[in-house]
């Protein structure tokens, strides 16, 4: 089998809420970039990283480039076999792993639809027939706050985060905590986000002011030398996100004992493959895990939720519904949220259909 081209679209997705998130971050309409690779054997696979302003260094605009660079490693390659294609990838072109990592998924969509199985038989198998899902509550007054996360709670979300750091107000986002935690009762996960906004000393004024609701703080600074001082100054639960984003952050956070849960990205790790080497190392850390992408429609949602069934339970605290949060939806067979969990079927590959009218012109293909 060879690869006879590759496409890339660029595609708008509009939040369904205008979504806020500390030091002037927002999403509201955001483009992704889909990744069609096709083959001589009639095969096609899909991979999609999307991008949002000012978290990654990383653009959608920017795929299609690397992808026309990396036109001769990718025309006439076998694409069954991603983690070896992308270790030629990367030898030819380095980094720029949140390009890649859409060629990944696409490769490994691929080889499962040449073994005629659902993709999670290849990344390990299904540890559960479905997965828990959280709510990301935008950041704005504790009064919208609070009614967004019982709606969510009506719809059987029994996960929520709250996103604070909006306004750089600590007393806000304390009432903003106090509110959604409030809203949605003891027994629920709660957890406040300043997607790396925060100065310590206010994260601590935080953590102090929240210590008595059973919280957990998600990387409250950019560092994690800062996010320890805040893990030890507070001894909330730590989640780390954005400082996530290979082997060596995992074992450094791990080391300075901050890494109580952590957010594996698909685009920030650079595909399935590199994310399934550290799911493995969570795993044997015993760390808790959240699979997801940064942002994105249905197919980057597919690829987490095959990647988050093959995860233990035990340390699985949930899978992002990215679809859940934009429009439109690329493939109406998707995953979609079902009583707070995701699932997905036993089709072949990632097991949607992506409706490839909903695409617009292509930005970019490279072979026949």
């Amino acid at each position: 089998m060879k690869i006879t081209s590759v496409t890339v679209y660029r595609v708008p997705l509009t939040a369904r809420e205008t979504y806020y998130m500390s030091d002037g971050k927002t999403c509201a309409t955001v483009d992704t970039a889909v990744v069609r690779v096709s083959t001589d054997a009639g095969i096609t696979g899909w991979g999609e990283v999307c991008p949002i302003p000012h978290y990654l260094p990383a653009f959608a605009r920017g795929v299609a480039p690397v992808i026309a660079e990396l036109e001769p490693v990718l025309i006439a390659a076998d694409p069954r076999g991603a983690e070896a294609l992308i270790a030629a990838c990367d030898a030819y072109l380095m980094d720029h792993r949140y390009a890649k990592s859409a060629l990944d998924i696409a490769f490994w969509d691929i080889t499962a639809k040449a073994a005629d199985m659902p993709l999670y038989r290849l990344l390990g198998g299904k540890r559960a027939d479905s997965v828990p899902t959280y709510h990301s509550i935008t950041c704005t007054d504790p009064e919208r706050m609070a009614e967004i996360a019982k709606a969510a709670k009506a719809d059987g979300i029994t996960q929520f985060q709250v996103k604070v750091g909006a306004d750089a107000d600590w007393a806000m986002d304390v009432a903003r905590i106090r509110a959604v935690r409030e809203a949605v009762g003891g027994g629920y996960v709660v957890y406040a986000d300043w997607n790396s906004g925060a100065t310590v000393y206010d994260a601590i004024r935080v953590g102090h002011a929240v210590r008595g609701l059973d919280i957990m703080l998600e990387q409250p600074c950019e560092t994690l030398d800062a996010i320890a001082d805040v893990r030890r100054n507070t001894n909330l639960p730590m989640k780390i996100d954005e400082a996530a984003h290979d082997i060596e952050s995992l074992l450094r956070a791990q080391e300075l004992g901050c890494m109580d849960v952590v957010a594996l990205k698909l685009s920030k790790f650079g595909g399935l493959s590199a994310l399934r080497r550290a799911r493995d190392l969570c795993t044997h850390f015993g760390t808790m895990m959240v699979i997801e992408d940064t942002w994105g429609s249905d197919i980057a949602t597919a690829a987490a939720v095959h990647l988050g069934v093959t995860v233990n339970p035990k340390l699985l605290l949930n899978v992002c519904d990215l679809s859940g949060y934009v429009t439109p939806h690329l493939a109406d067979d998707g995953p979609s949220r079902m009583n707070g969990r995701l699932a997905v079927g036993d089709a072949p590959g990632l097991g949607i259909t992506v409706e490839e009218d909903r695409l617009g012109e292509p930005e970019l293909s490279i072979g026949s």
